[in-house]
Order: C-alpha cells, then sequence, then structure tokens
C-alpha cells in the first residue's frame, strides 16, 4: 500500500467535458436523404437538435429537411453535396458550420455498393466506391474536426459494416473501404480525443434500407436465419445507436466499432 508520505507523482484528472443542452446542438448527417442517414437525421431532430443533412441533389434534401422540420419542429437545412467532388466537400461542411454557429455532431453514413465479382472490378467503378465511401469521409472528417477543436467538444460516428469485418463475395471494393473507416475511427479518436472530441463507427448487418433491394431474396433469408434475432434489422434500430455513441450518455465511449446485427456474428 502506498503511504501518506509517498512522493510518487500523481495521476492528472482531465477536465470532464460539460454536457450541452441537446436542444443547442448542431448536428451534421453526411448522407441524410435516404437509409440509416435519414432515420439519423429523424432521430436526431426528435431529440431537438439543429440538423444539417446532406443529399447528392439539393431538391431531395430540401425536401426531406422540410418533413422533418415540419414533424419535429426544430431547424433543419437540407444541402447539396455529393462526396465524388472531394473538393466540394470540405468547404461545405465548413460552411454549414459557419451558418449555424458552430458543429456538435458529425455523422457520416453516404455509402455505395456495387456487386461485382473480383475479376470484374474496373478501374471507374472501384474509384467511385472508394471516393463516396472513404475519400469523402475523410475530408468530411477533417473539415469538422477543424471546428470542434475551437470549443475543444464534439462527437463523430462514421458509418462501417459488418462486410467490412468478415468480407462478402462480390463486394471486395466496398469491403475494404468499410474496414477502413473502422479504421478511420479507431485512429482518429486517438488524435482527436486529447481535444475533447469523440469518434466510433458503428457496423450495421442485415439493415432493410435500399442498398440491400437488389439481393436475392433467397440469400436475405438465409442471413437471417443465420442471425440470433432470426430477423433482419431496421435504419430507425441503427439510427437509435447512433444517436447514443453521439449523446453525454456516452461520453468515455471513443474508437469503438459497434456491431448492429442481431447476432449475426458473435
Amino acid at each position: 500500500m502506498t503511504g501518506s508520505n509517498d512522493s510518487s507523482p500523481q495521476p492528472q484528472l482531465q477536465p470532464q467535458p460539460q454536457p450541452s443542452s441537446r436542444a443547442e446542438r448542431v448536428a451534421l448527417v453526411i448522407g441524410g436523404t435516404r437509409g440509416i442517414g435519414l432515420a439519423t437525421a429523424r432521430e436526431l431532430a426528435a431529440g431537438g437538435a439543429t440538423v444539417l443533412l446532406t443529399g447528392t441533389r439539393q431538391q431531395a434534401a430540401e425536401t426531406q429537411a422540410r418533413r422533418i422540420a415540419d414533424d419535429y419542429g426544430v431547424p433543419v437545412e437540407g444541402i447539396e453535396l455529393d462526396l465524388r467532388n472531394l473538393a466540394s466537400v470540405g468547404p461545405a461542411v465548413r460552411a454549414a458550420a459557419t451558418r449555424h454557429g458552430g458543429l456538435d455532431a458529425l455523422v457520416i453514413s453516404a455509402g455505395v455498393m456495387k456487386s461485382t465479382p473480383l475479376g470484374l472490378i474496373d478501374a471507374p467503378v472501384a474509384r467511385e466506391i472508394v471516393d463516396i465511401n472513404l475519400l469523402g469521409a475523410v475530408e468530411a472528417l477533417q473539415a469538422a474536426a477543424k471546428v470542434m477543436m475551437r470549443r475543444r467538444r464534439g462527437a463523430m460516428v462514421l458509418l462501417a459494416s459488418l462486410v467490412g469485418e468478415c468480407g462478402a463475395a462480390g463486394q471486395s471494393v466496398y469491403a475494404a473501404t468499410k474496414a477502413a473507416m473502422g479504421a478511420l475511427a479507431r485512429s482518429a479518436a486517438r488524435e482527436l480525443g486529447p481535444l475533447g472530441i469523440r469518434v466510433n463507427a458503428v457496423a450495421p448487418g442485415l439493415i432493410d434500407t435500399d442498398l440491400i433491394a437488389d439481393l436475392p431474396p433467397a440469400l436475405i433469408e438465409a442471413r437471417c436465419a443465420q442471425t440470433a434475432l432470426r430477423r433482419i434489422g431496421s435504419a430507425a434500430e441503427v439510427a437509435a445507436v447512433i444517436a447514443f455513441l453521439l449523446g453525454d450518455q456516452a461520453s468515455f465511449v471513443t474508437g469503438q466499432v459497434l456491431g448492429i446485427d442481431g447476432g449475426l456474428v458473435l
């Protein structure tokens, strides 16, 4: 036991982040017009956050923004942003943050999945997947981090995938980008943690979104049979976990890749 006269250096306690009112938070959802991104935008709005959501078409982004604003009575802005245009990502994030006095939360949900046998993948298709799923995410994360650093607080959630951990035939490039998202979250968490910024990722399994619309029904049934809960997941279920990771109740959670797969991987 250590005596009272022990002169060894004591650990320095870091000040805990001060929680901010949910209503004061500004959340940016990249890819917020459909699927998990849209469900997340709605979940955050339901909690009182000001929500900025992006889509590849301005009209679609504005339409979803109006619907969410009408449903929940909070400010919602629709922003056109195509992650294939990498040079536009940083300026769009910074401009949105400037318009709303800062940025407290970032969700990167935009992604594309194209099933192609390994021997038939061509460079333009591979490049598009990498640009949207990974490089665009890096640009958004960098820009948001610089904004959050000013107040030394913030939280980010990146969308990885179960496929990134387990692989899938015909989805080699997609799987590679999603595996990279997990690594990006872990690395960014180490770098940004001392600045009060948390970074996590979620890895959904089989979720009922348009990304799986083209999968054969037999494949979906087989995956459900392998899942402990014996069913497909919903975008709303993923959104609820994302909202938790962004909130004050998860203030000591960072650098994690949380599976949301109904027990498909145990």
